[in-house]
């Protein structure tokens, strides 16, 4: 099996790719591809220029690599209650290209934050809306204190990592 990770985000010190990563990491035998969408930065999408230049090269190329595995893991960062602005740019100019962005492959959406909220605002508005886009969302999970509860590459609070192995057993 081979499993598409990545953060929303496209800080280099994503605590979302962390977790994302260490989740893709705990499927057995799985292949993991992590994707920074640092690789994917486009001009802000406006039908004004999706109309002067097409659909993007760098969107079908995001939508190839999601295509080219078996499952994806998410990681979403909250930016002021939604989206990063990184990944909500990423999303549209993809979604242009193709509404069914996910492909229908099995995800699991996770999210995570310094503080006790765990980014839950951004990650229900993601399970909320991902099935509109060809998501099979299996499994859905906040980690709240990301800094108390992953140390040294994993998650050392039990029941989180508990829900974690959960999750990905329903891929």
């Amino acid at each position: 099996m081979k499993i598409i990770a990545f953060a929303a985000s496209n800080s280099s010190v994503s605590i979302n790719k962390q977790l994302a990563r260490y989740t893709a990491n705990l499927v057995d035998g799985a292949s993991v591809e992590v994707l920074d969408l640092n690789d994917f930065e486009m001009p802000i999408f406006s039908e004004d220029r999706e109309k002067e230049i097409g659909h993007h090269p760098l969107a079908i190329k995001f939508y190839e690599k999601l295509g080219s595995g078996d499952a994806i893991i998410i990681g979403y960062a909250e930016h002021n209650g939604s989206y990063s602005a990184a990944y909500k740019n990423i999303f549209d100019w993809t979604s242009r290209y193709n509404r069914e962005v996910f492909q229908n492959k099995p995800m699991i959406l996770l999210a995570t934050s310094p503080g006790p909220s765990g980014a839950a605002n951004v990650l229900k508005q993601a399970t909320d809306s991902a099935p509109f886009f060809a998501a099979d969302v299996k499994a859905s999970l906040s980690v709240p204190s990301f800094y108390d509860n992953f140390k040294d590459g994993k998650i050392i609070n039990l029941d989180l990592n508990n829900q974690l192995v959960d999750a990905v057993k329903s891929l």
